[in-house]
């Protein structure tokens, strides 16, 4: 009798979390459900769709700004894009697309609800969306990032649903010149730099003293500064005397850059990414990412 009653009550206990569990589940998702329709509300947000697929189960809203003109994309896909990230409360901001750009599958995409966002959303490549997407398919109670959970920059806080824009490539070459051209704009630099038929783009700033070529066999000494597009250093040696390097070790868009370098000349060049570090990036720099270099030639040999 008593292993009955025993029985009787863990099936009761068992019962009572299953139910308070779907209650809660219910409850947040009512929640993020007032709170990106508030949202959208508040910023003035049209042609805001809901997300229909597999019987509207995701809770998440969508607005196409560009439909795009590639292939539809799917989970198994290789997928590169660009994106801007705004936690509801405004608190987090991250609308550096120099940074935040993204080079593999689509099903390994993160947070989660962006990931069946851009499958779900019938989203092309070329394509550009912003996703409303649930705390509940974001980073959930416990929020993301580093430091105290009063510290905003750098942190998305718990139970924060997220306002994503995305744009995805479908053109890596025509978005970096893009890319480049409107660097150039932005900093008043139109005009100065000359293109190559490869994409690179080359201003001498000090003529050099020597009219020797620099070569694919040349050892080259030298003071660099190498940056991201948006002005972050990712390397650098100043140091009074250089650093040395043989011309086959670094890579193309540096090989093709000194080439247009003598010894006692200053020279900068901005390369795309594919003359750069591609779609696997490197130290410091991210997937696909344009670069730009600042250089002195000490000498050149042979």
């Amino acid at each position: 009798m008593k292993q009955i009653l025993f029985s009787l009550l863990l099936l009761s206990a068992v019962s009572l979390v299953s139910c308070r569990k779907s209650g809660l589940q219910s409850d947040i998702k009512q929640y993020d459900q007032q709170q990106i329709l508030s949202y959208i509300a508040a910023n003035g947000i049209t042609n805001a769709q809901k997300d229909t697929v597999g019987g509207d189960t995701t809770g998440m809203y969508y607005q196409v700004l560009n439909v795009g003109n590639g292939a539809l994309l799917s989970y198994p896909d290789s997928v590169s894009f660009v994106y801007t990230i705004k936690s509801f409360d405004g608190k987090f901001i991250a609308s550096d697309t120099v940074t935040n750009h993204y080079d593999n599958y689509l099903g390994h995409v993160s947070p989660n609800g962006l990931m069946l966002g851009i499958n779900n959303d019938l989203m092309k490549k070329g394509g550009k969306v912003r996703f409303f997407i649930p705390s509940h398919l974001a980073y959930g109670v416990n929020g993301t990032g580093t430091g105290s959970k009063t510290i905003t920059n750098g942190r998305i806080a718990g139970n924060q649903c997220l306002d994503y824009t995305v744009e995805v490539i479908n053109d890596e070459k025509a978005y970096d010149q893009l890319v480049i051209k409107n660097y150039l704009a932005a900093n008043n630099l139109t005009g100065q730099y000359t293109e190559t038929a490869s994409g690179l783009w080359y201003k001498v700033t000090t003529p050099g003293t020597s009219t020797d070529p620099i070569t694919y066999n040349s050892t080259v000494t030298l003071t660099y500064t190498g940056l991201l597009l948006n002005g972050t250093i990712f390397d650098q040696f100043n140091t009074t005397g250089g650093t040395q390097f043989n011309i086959p070790d670094v890579v193309p868009g540096f090989q093709e850059g000194l080439e247009h370098a003598t010894a006692g000349s200053s020279i900068s060049f901005i390369m795309p990414s594919a003359l750069g570090y591609g779609a696997t990036g490197g130290s410091g720099i991210p997937a696909n990412s344009c670069l730009r270099y600042d250089c002195a030639i000490i000498t050149v040999t042979p």
